[in-house]
């Protein structure tokens, strides 16, 4: 079914006016040549604003990746009943910042969203998320719970370990979509970064996924791929993670780490935690399904001037 035609349909689902939801088949979005040498930005430094700022700029600035017109869907983790200090969720002005970047780039919509773990209220407030984005008076902006309705079918094509999965319309259907994940430590998949943060836009029994975890990762990732990813590590849980609550598992990095190539991005912050990429296996299996680069010696590190 192409495009057009499918989100017509998710309409008229979502409506009530049809009865059987669509099935969207995805082709999936590979990154490009293995020769391509993808850009990965790090700033690192206690003004998060201005880190941000500056590690789009390094990457072509926020035009580069949002039109005039586009409705964007940022992404940050919002899974979890926990405070900014305790470093589970992404950190708000991080995610502030981005939407004032996609906002003043020209978006028609910016819409923030996360399936989350904990109670959603609970999570969107005490993260910090919801009161910083409630202070930016545009009526563009929208931080949004999950309505259920808007999952909709999709068949995996060439996936390996999944074959058909429920995903959020508006991931789906977005013009631009920005990937912001807390680095974390993970009690199943070692680290919780930007592969994983795909958790939050899909539906059903999300348990069953974590059975070969790092290939249904890749596989779901073949169907959101980011235009951008942001990882936040400026406070990162080395211990217990990936809900944590003891501030004795933080430590802060004071890191901001840009890519579009999300498999370069996930490559890169693992080192953050004395590990390498090939020990990370939704890094590992992205890679094998050409999602991008994990060798960080075939990628360009540029470190910014705090």
């Amino acid at each position: 079914m192409e495009r057009r035609k499918f989100l017509k349909q998710v309409s008229l689902w979502s409506a009530g006016i049809i009865i059987t939801p669509p099935v969207f088949n995805i082709t999936p979005k590979l990154f490009g040549s293995p020769l391509i040498k993808p850009d990965i930005i790090v700033a690192k430094g206690d003004d998060y604003t201005s880190m941000l700022t500056q590690v789009v700029e390094s990457l072509g600035g926020m035009k580069a990746f949002v039109k005039k017109g586009d409705k964007v869907v940022v992404k940050p983790n919002i899974g979890w009943d926990r405070s900014v200090e305790q470093g589970a969720n992404t950190h708000p002005m991080v995610v502030t910042q981005i939407a004032k970047l996609c906002l003043d780039a020209g978006a028609s919509k910016v819409i923030i969203f996360d399936r989350t773990c904990n109670e959603e209220r609970r999570c969107y407030n005490n993260s910090g998320i919801r009161p910083a984005l409630k202070k930016i008076r545009d009526k563009r902006l929208r931080i949004e719970y999950i309505d259920d309705r808007k999952f909709v079918s999709v068949n995996i094509k060439n996936g390996k370990a999944l074959k058909e999965w429920s995903f959020y319309k508006d991931a789906l259907e977005a013009d631009c979509y920005i990937n912001v994940p807390v680095a974390k430590h993970h009690s199943l998949s070692r680290l919780s970064i930007g592969l994983k943060n795909v958790m939050g836009v899909i539906g059903g029994w999300r348990g069953k996924i974590h059975f070969k975890l790092g290939a249904k990762l890749a596989d779901l990732n073949t169907v959101i791929k980011p235009d951008l990813t942001i990882v936040d590590a400026t406070r990162v849980i080395v211990r217990n993670g990936p809900q944590g609550g003891d501030l004795n598992d933080v430590k802060i990095l004071n890191t901001i780490v840009g890519c579009v190539d999300p498999v370069a991005a996930d490559a890169y912050a693992t080192t953050l935690f004395d590990l390498e990429p090939n020990q990370i296996k939704s890094t590992v299996e992205a890679y094998k399904r050409g999602l991008g680069q994990m060798d960080l010696t075939k990628c360009n590190i540029r470190y910014l001037k705090s």
